[in-house]
């Protein structure tokens, strides 16, 4: 079995959410993920916080000056088609003065966050911002989760 590790950033302002509605991807196409993210390159694996910098440059032209709070909220892992991919979500709000135009991944959409429900996203990313919603967005922690056929259960990821 492979591993598959990834990320995506999900930018926020205000009571809006900024997605990005990936077409043609091989591995979530035609479906609203963050506005950014990828697959973690080998000198990233220790650090995804770089990867999910680089994504979001190479994909919208944004830079680490333009987010404000910038933060690892969530780990999930999910075993699908002969991989275990491993998905590390982080969330950001953009700062005033800046904005995104475009990406070269899909089209750039900002959302109200009462209205996430009925749009088709991968799995995980539907299982995380379903609880970013209800908890996430009101708290700091970093949850983590295996994502099964029955669903997501996090967990507060604490240092002990």
């Amino acid at each position: 079995m492979r591993l598959r590790p990834m990320t995506a950033v999900y930018l926020t302002r205000g009571d809006k959410i900024l997605l990005l509605y990936r077409i043609g991807s091989r591995v979530v196409g035609n479906s609203y993920t963050g506005a950014a993210g990828g697959h973690i390159e080998a000198a990233e694996f220790t650090d995804p916080k770089a990867c999910v910098l680089r994504e979001l440059q190479e994909e919208t032209g944004l830079t680490a000056d333009a987010l404000g709070g910038l933060s690892l909220r969530y780990i999930t892992m999910r075993n699908k088609a002969g991989e275990i991919r491993q998905n590390y979500y982080y969330f950001a709000e953009l700062k005033d003065g800046f904005d995104v135009q475009n990406s070269t991944e899909g089209r750039l959409e900002w959302h109200d966050l009462t209205g996430l429900d009925a749009l088709p996203m991968p799995v995980t990313a539907r299982h995380v911002i379903d609880h970013y919603l209800r908890i996430g967005r009101h708290d700091d922690k970093l949850y983590g989760d295996v994502t099964t056929e029955e669903g997501s259960v996090f967990s507060e990821m604490t240092d002990f």
